[in-house]
């Protein structure tokens, strides 16, 4: 844990992160400007309660919450245990039935930072050909989708992929403040051009991902899936990433690659 800054520049740096004024974190917190200006520059030491309430208000990420709580003399509150740990149990066998559920479609589970945590056997269509090095331990999906070395060269809509995964990582990476992620988009970025904003064609319902494998066209769309009211860091910090198939060709050939 982090003890080189006092509380209540932490609490203003997460303010400042998400654009609001003293005002409006009173407001949403239901407490007087006068008492967030006072925890601001220290004069003040929120109780642990208070601290809770504001960094809830502030949607600050458990591992973060934490830090808050260390800065002020209290013990964390979230604890953070490996996905194995037999306390998480049901909840390591829930992803795991959700990625086993989806099959013949692929879909992976990923940490905060994009890590793989676990990913079912249709995911082979984005992992075929990539290159090792990307595969060592820990691999990570943003960049498997858009480094020239992973899946990236067999997008068939790299460009419209690009405009869309970078600027939800930089968002993502200004939201967390975790420098990682920072890095990760920096990386990224570097590898093309500024990409033209998404465009969606006539028979899209949202963006498409084109993938070349095997010889056949596949298309896909995916969705997100988080723990509900996570109090553990681990959970708190998974989410499920589903691809579903754009088009009935995907769909056939999914399916029928699943029973050969």
């Amino acid at each position: 844990m982090h003890r080189d800054r006092p509380v209540g520049e932490l609490l203003r740096e997460w303010r400042r992160r998400r654009r609001l004024s003293q005002l409006d974190l009173a407001i949403q917190a239901d407490v007087s400007t006068r008492h967030v200006s006072f925890v601001e520059t220290g004069r003040t030491i929120p109780s642990r309660a208070m601290l809770l309430h504001l960094a809830e208000r502030l949607d600050v990420p458990l591992r973060e919450r934490n830090r808050l709580l260390v800065a002020a003399g209290y013990a964390p509150a979230y604890d953070r245990r490996p996905l194995e740990d037999p306390d998480l149990a049901q909840a390591y066998e829930a992803i795991r039935s959700v990625l086993s559920g989806h099959e013949p479609f692929p879909a992976v589970a990923v940490d905060r930072r994009w890590n793989v945590v676990l990913t079912n056997s249709a995911m082979e269509v984005f992992l075929d050909g990539v290159d090792p090095a990307l595969l060592e331990p820990p691999v990570n999906m943003m960049r498997l989708g858009l480094d020239p070395r992973g899946f990236a060269p067999r997008l068939r809509n790299l460009g419209q992929v690009r405009a869309y995964l970078l600027p939800r990582l930089a968002r993502q990476a200004a939201r967390t403040g975790d420098p990682v992620l920072g890095s990760l988009y920096e990386e990224l970025r570097a590898y093309g051009a500024e990409d033209e904003p998404p465009a969606a064609g006539p028979a899209d319902i949202a963006l498409p991902i084109q993938l070349g494998y095997d010889g056949v066209e596949l298309s896909f769309f995916s969705t997100i899936t988080t723990f509900g009211a996570a109090f553990d860091i681990t959970l708190d910090e998974i989410a499920v990433e589903s691809f579903f198939p754009a088009d009935a060709a995907t769909t056939a050939y999914l399916r029928r690659s699943a029973t050969s």
